[in-house]
């Protein structure tokens, strides 16, 4: 099973199983001399861990992460970080390879594998291996910091309970603050109540319903990115397919660019301070696959979680029937909550890859 690593110079790998012993997450390419903080790796892995909250999976994991390697005297020292979460609460019985869920890896896996691919829980296909792109998107988010350039993300809608506000120009600050309030972490208070509302409603239906999460970078250097084939775009499009929940991803307009005129869409450009800007953003800071200087801002769609208590059609592979099934287990009535610190982890990756292949962030940093 390969296909398990992204990057070039700021290299990910991710490792383990949802129902193995653990999940695990190497990083190479991280520059020498980073000051090492666990406690703000513990407190991204805090905005992802289920059981938080009573519209999450009552899953009950610690998410506590272990640094195996690449630290010395609080420092990176340049080789391979590698950082393990041991798994501890989950019940293998729930599950059956016979019986194919609608919707999830398992025929897929069966397909590919040959039936020999872990399918307890999902295996590696699971949204539990999102863990450990959050231990590295902490990381990245601090060599990110030293340039100065942020990574917000929040709830934009759950189901058709949109938030069409523009937050772009607003404190990171006070949306953080906001955010954090927020179970389904929304910025409009009474919208997040109803959002709220919404989950708690198909939760109650033993179903499930998806959303979409907006996602915000502030500083981020013009020119940076490459022409076709390595775009921005591409690129932070393949990090947020790489999450099992995502369907789709727009920049800017995005769609809506397909109902505009060229005189709507196009972003006129001035001088602000002798800085170059554009006086709207509907490029989403990247223009032929490279960096504006605007913030870089997108949307991405979550569906719904597949694992629902109703009776499902679907197929026993042995006795080759059509059956019914209602799939136990614990899981998310709404994944998005959960999400949005994913969405910004794979964002810092990318971008923190890029930084280091321009050399704009040095390999060792004094």
């Amino acid at each position: 099973m390969a296909d398990n690593s992204l990057g070039q110079i700021f290299r990910i790998t991710s490792f383990g199983e949802s129902h193995g012993e653990v999940i695990g997450i190497i990083i190479d390419g991280v520059p020498a001399g980073l000051d090492f903080d666990l406690n703000l790796i513990q407190k991204e892995l805090e905005l992802r861990r289920p059981a938080q909250s009573g519209i999450t999976s009552p899953r009950s994991e610690r998410d506590i992460a272990k640094p195996l390697s690449g630290i010395f005297n609080g420092k990176t020292t340049g080789a391979p970080l590698c950082f393990i979460i041991e798994n501890e609460d989950f019940n293998s019985s729930k599950y059956d390879q016979v019986k194919i869920r609608p919707s999830h890896v398992d025929y897929v896996a069966l397909r590919k594998y040959g039936g020999f691919a872990d399918y307890r829980g999902s295996g590696r296909f699971s949204g539990r291996i999102t863990a450990g792109f959050v231990i590295a998107g902490a990381i990245a988010k601090q060599l990110l910091k030293i340039k100065n350039i942020s990574i917000f993300s929040y709830t934009k809608s759950i189901g058709n309970i949109f938030d069409i506000k523009d937050y772009s120009i607003e404190s990171e600050e006070k949306l953080l603050q906001i955010r954090e309030n927020s179970p389904v972490r929304a910025l409009n208070p009474e919208l997040s109540k109803n959002m709220e509302d919404k989950v708690k409603t198909v939760m109650h239906d033993k179903d499930s319903i998806g959303g979409t999460i907006k996602c915000i970078v502030h500083n981020f250097p013009s020119g940076i990115g490459g022409p076709i084939f390595n775009s921005l775009e591409s690129n932070l499009s393949k990090a947020m397919f790489s999450i099992p929940a995502v369907r789709g991803i727009e920049f800017g307009a995005g769609f809506n660019a397909s109902l505009m005129k060229g005189s709507e869409h196009n972003d006129p450009w001035i001088f602000d301070n002798d800085d170059i800007k554009t006086t709207k953003n509907d490029s989403g800071g990247i223009i032929g696959g490279i960096s504006t200087g605007m913030p870089i801002e997108f949307n991405v769609a979550i569906k719904p979680t597949p694992s629902i208590g109703i009776s499902q059609q679907s197929v026993n592979i042995k006795t080759k029937e059509n059956i019914n099934i209602r799939i136990e287990g614990k899981h998310d009535p709404c994944i998005v909550p959960r999400a949005v610190v994913v969405v910004e982890a794979m964002t810092a990756i990318t971008l923190v890859d890029f930084l280091l292949v321009e050399g704009i962030i040095p390999s060792i940093l004094n």
